[in-house]
This record gives structure tokens, sequence and C-alpha cells, in this order.
């Protein structure tokens, strides 16, 4: 028979109960018992005391009024030492963005108040979705919680062939979570799976225009009253030319006086004046239409160019200031990367200067893509020296973009005398050409192996410059001796020098 006292402590409420392994059958009986949480100033009193495992949650504390109905890693810790449990697991953190403290600040926080009150050893487990344990991570706080973290990022995360343009998500959870506060988490799993890109002209950010988007709501009102005013007129001055016209019969044949005539002249006269005063007004309120389309527009901030969208800068509620230090506001909304204009910056030695030139080829290496090389070239060089470094910098474009370039790479430029042939473009092993001596008629090196010289014949290649390329016998990453004198031979003793 195995016995398991448990705690829980979730928002408002403290759960603890016990369970019992019963003999071969293992059958598990839960004893529940809710107590109301006590006021935070409150010594935590648990019947004994004693348990083995402590439940607590350590996320979503910030801001303060989250305190309410969240603890911080501290307050967990406190609770954890109260109810004297032999176990701390800390939960409700890391899995959506709720609050405003960071992700991993919860975990961070806790693994160092760990240290300082002396917990040394932890232990975490994942989960599949049916509750059983895939792995298990025991050891030194820090090292056994990454080795956790990438082991479940590693079988849990599902990978998607490339971001959503659009990601439908909803507040709805468990148990029914069917309130916006919930919703912060749909849409927080959501965002990862979102396409950043952004085309040119496309909606970044739009600013608070409930004002001017009323200002065109009504002039769009204005243009509909001028347009009805003017149907209105129109229908007028039909009425008027039906009327002056049978007013002209009717005085050809004496029917009416030229009085008359001349009062449906006035009435025609006046239902023309008023067509045109109705035109130049549908003429006004479609300008003042237009000014208030300008407003709102102006409110919307739009992507210069197709590009990606690196950050995102500024949040709701805050104030947007353009290039402004005022207190409490931001002067970007987000960072944006053209990748189809992404260049190299080297510092190109004042004394080497003489030997490049515009649009000369250039092959780049990205040290997070050791293996492969861009070819690039020259786009300019900025007119201005570096008196610290005494270097000039040099901007090289990529001849050809790929998926693995990102802005803020460091990178290595060759300057090339001539484009490198497709063929030529791969890794070669090259050593300095005096380390290469003639035995037995053979091409030979002396490769430094613990401590002896290793005589090893090679196949050389092309020679470039005082370099000589090594088809065969020496990998890369071999130590050479550099000049090989005619007495050393193959198994002797050698020091190497000291730099």
């Amino acid at each position: 028979m195995g016995r398991c006292a448990v705690v829980v402590i979730g928002a408002g409420i403290v759960l603890w109960f016990v369970h019992q392994l019963l003999g071969d059958e293992r059958q598990i009986r839960f004893v529940l018992r809710f107590h109301a949480l006590p006021a935070r100033d409150r010594a935590f009193d648990v019947a004994g005391g004693g348990f083995d495992i402590a439940l607590l949650p350590i996320g979503a504390y910030y801001p303060e009024s989250f305190r309410n109905v969240h603890m911080g890693p501290d307050e967990a810790m406190k609770v954890f030492q109260e109810v004297k449990a032999k176990w701390f697991v800390p939960m409700h953190y890391g899995t959506f963005k709720l609050s405003f403290e960071e992700m991993d600040e919860p975990p961070r926080w806790l693994r160092e108040i760990a240290r300082m009150v002396g917990v040394h050893f932890a232990l975490d487990v994942t989960l599949n979705r049916d509750q059983k344990i895939t792995a298990a991570f025991g050891g030194a706080l820090l090292a056994e919680h990454a080795a956790a973290c990438a082991h479940a990022k590693a079988t849990a995360m599902q990978r998607v062939a490339a971001p959503f343009d659009v990601v439908l998500t909803s507040n709805s959870g468990y148990p029914l979570d069917q309130n916006l506060y919930q919703a912060v988490k749909g849409m927080s799993a959501a965002a990862k799976v979102v396409a950043t890109s952004a085309g040119v002209d496309e909606v970044l950010a739009r600013l608070e225009n409930r004002d001017v988007t009323a200002s065109m709501e009504q002039a769009a009102a204005g243009v509909k009253v001028a347009q009805a005013n003017l149907e209105q007129g129109a229908a007028e001055l039909n009425e008027a030319e039906r009327n002056f016209n049978r007013s002209r019969d009717l005085l050809a044949k004496n029917f009416v006086s030229q009085a008359a005539h001349d009062t449906a002249i006035g009435r025609l006269e006046r239902a023309r004046a008023a067509v045109s005063g109705y035109r130049a007004a549908i003429a006004v309120a479609q300008a003042n239409h237009r000014a208030a389309q300008v407003a709102v527009e102006q409110t919307l901030i739009r992507a210069p160019f197709d590009g990606v969208v690196l950050t995102k800068n500024a949040n709701v509620g805050d104030v947007i200031t353009p290039f402004s230090s005022a207190l409490g506001s931001q002067a970007a909304v987000v960072t944006m990367a053209d990748m189809s204009t992404l260049e190299v910056e080297a510092d190109v030695s004042e004394s080497n200067l003489a030997k490049i030139k515009l649009d000369q080829p250039c092959e780049i290496q990205l040290d997070a893509v050791p293996d492969a090389r861009f070819r690039g070239r020259l786009l300019r060089l900025v007119p201005t020296v570096d008196r610290t470094k005494a270097t000039v910098m040099a901007k090289v474009r990529f001849a050809e973009l790929d998926a693995r370039i990102l802005p803020e790479m460091s990178a290595k430029v060759s300057f090339l005398s001539q484009e490198v042939p497709d063929a030529e473009r791969s890794a070669r092993v090259v050593v300095p050409s005096t380390a290469v001596v003639t035995r037995d008629g053979k091409s030979t090196v002396f490769i430094i192996r613990e401590g002896r010289a290793v005589q090893s014949a090679v196949e050389g290649g092309e020679k470039i410059g005082e370099l000589l390329e090594i088809r065969a016998g020496v990998a890369a990453g071999d130590k050479l001796v550099l000049r090989p004198a005619e007495k050393l031979r193959d198994g002797a003793r050698v020091v190497q020098a000291a730099r």
C-alpha cells in the first residue's frame, strides 16, 4: 500500500487530497476537501502539514493587481515552506502570455529563490495528451530544466510548413473559459504561427481614430444629403420646365396673361439655379468626404515596402509620438526589414582599399551557416574613414537571397579578383606550400599527433597564392609541420612553438 499527500493551491481556493494505492489492483481513491484561501497577511495553517507534493502557481503576477488571484514565485516559495511539503511542483506559467512579465521570468525567479534558500535538486517530467509521463529529468536546477524544456519543445510542438496568413482563434477553453481574459490564450498561441510578412501598403497598425472616423462618416452623410437635394431639385426643374412649356403654348393662344407666363419663367429660372447650387453642394460635400478619408488614412500605419516584421515596439494604449523623446511615448510601432535589400557591412583596411573596386565579386560566409558560401557584389564604399580602426566600410549586396540569411547576422567577406565558377565553390583543404615536401619521390606532409610527426603522403591540387590545395592525405583541422627539415622522420618527437 502506498500513500501520497498532495496540496494544490489555485486561484482563490486551496485543494488538498490523499490517494491510496490499494494492493495489486492499484485502485485510486480521492478524498477532496476545499478551504477558502486565507488572506495574504495571515499564516497558512495546514492541519499537521507534511504534504509530499505541493502544486503551486507562479505565473501571471504582474501588474500588481493580478496578485489578488495569482501568486508570484516569492509567495509560492513561502507557501511551500509553510505547508511543509517535500516536493514543489510549479504550475500556471509559460504556456500563454497572460500578463506583463516575460514568459521565462517566473521559473527563472523561482530557481534563483530556490538556490538562495538551499534547494539544489529539481525534477521535471513531460506528459502526453493522455497524461502519461513520457520522460523525466532530474539534477541541478538550471541544467535539468534546460534539458526538460528542450525535450518538451522537440516532442510536443507541432511544426507547420509555413506561417499562416489567417489564424482563427476563440476564447473557449476548459472548463468553459468563455471570457475576454481567456481569449488571450488563443491569441498568444495563434501568434506563433501567423505570417509576419507585410506587403506594401498593408496596414501594420491603427492609431486611435474614433474622432476622425466619426468626421468621415458625417462627411459621407453630407454627400448623401447633397445628392438627395439634387434629386429633389431635378424633379422640381422638370416640373418647372413642363409648366413653362404649357404657359408658352397657352400664351400664344391668349389663354393666359403675360404676367402668368412671367411667373412660369421665374419658377424655371429658380429651379435651374437651385440645381446648380445642389451640384456645387455635392462637390463641396465630396471634397469634405475626401478630406475626412485622408484624415482617417493618416491614422493607419502602412508598410512602405514588401518585407518582414521583425519586432513590435508598441502595444495597445501606448502614446505614439514620432521622433519624440517625450516621457511615456513610443517613437516606433514596428521594425521591418526589406529582405530583398540585405547587405553585408564589412570593414576594409585603408592599406587594402586600393585592391577593391565597385561591382567586384565577393564571397560571403555567415557564421550561422559555416558550410555555405554566398555570392555577392561590392555595392558601394562609405566615403568616411573610421580613425579608431583605420578602416572604410564596404557594403556588399547578396547576388541571390537565401531563406537562411537573416538581418544582424555576423559574416565574413572575401573580395575576389574574378567570379568563382560553381564547380569550384565547394570547400577545399589547403595548406601552406612550405609544409609539402618530397620524400621517396612522393609529396608528403608531417601531421602532428600526440607530440610526434606522422608522415602522410598527399595528393596536391591547385596552387592558390602561397597555399596549396590538398585533395587527399590531410583532413581539415590537422596540425602540420610548416617547414619540415631534411632530417625529420616519421614518428619523430616535435614540440609545438608557443604563440
